[in-house]
């Protein structure tokens, strides 16, 4: 009998995205620093509901950081699509630097 294949989940550039409620990640856990999209607001747009108000930080993972220290940068974008090009900049950037 053949073992099923797990799935990875969904990878957004080259990176996890993962969904818990109205807050989504980006990045991956064993790196330095991951984003934080919570969707603050949303708005129907025929029988679905789409983010018209997200929240965006960047945070490091360090676990011994007091979770309010651990925001390097935070902002707040009209949409899904704004928040996650903002959130794939910053992430790039940060761990390009370190």
């Amino acid at each position: 009998m053949a073992q099923a294949k797990k799935s990875e989940g969904l990878i957004y550039k080259g990176r996890p995205l993962r969904r818990n409620g109205n807050i989504l990640y980006y990045g991956s856990m064993n790196d330095k620093y991951i984003i934080m999209l919570q969707i603050l607001e949303s708005k129907p747009v025929g029988d679905i509901q789409v983010a018209s108000k997200v929240s965006v930080q960047l945070q490091l993972t360090d676990p011994d950081i007091r979770s309010r220290d651990r925001i390097m940068k935070k902002t707040e974008k009209p949409g899904l699509y704004a928040a996650i090009d903002v959130a794939e900049v910053w992430l790039t950037r940060a761990l390009a630097a370190g």
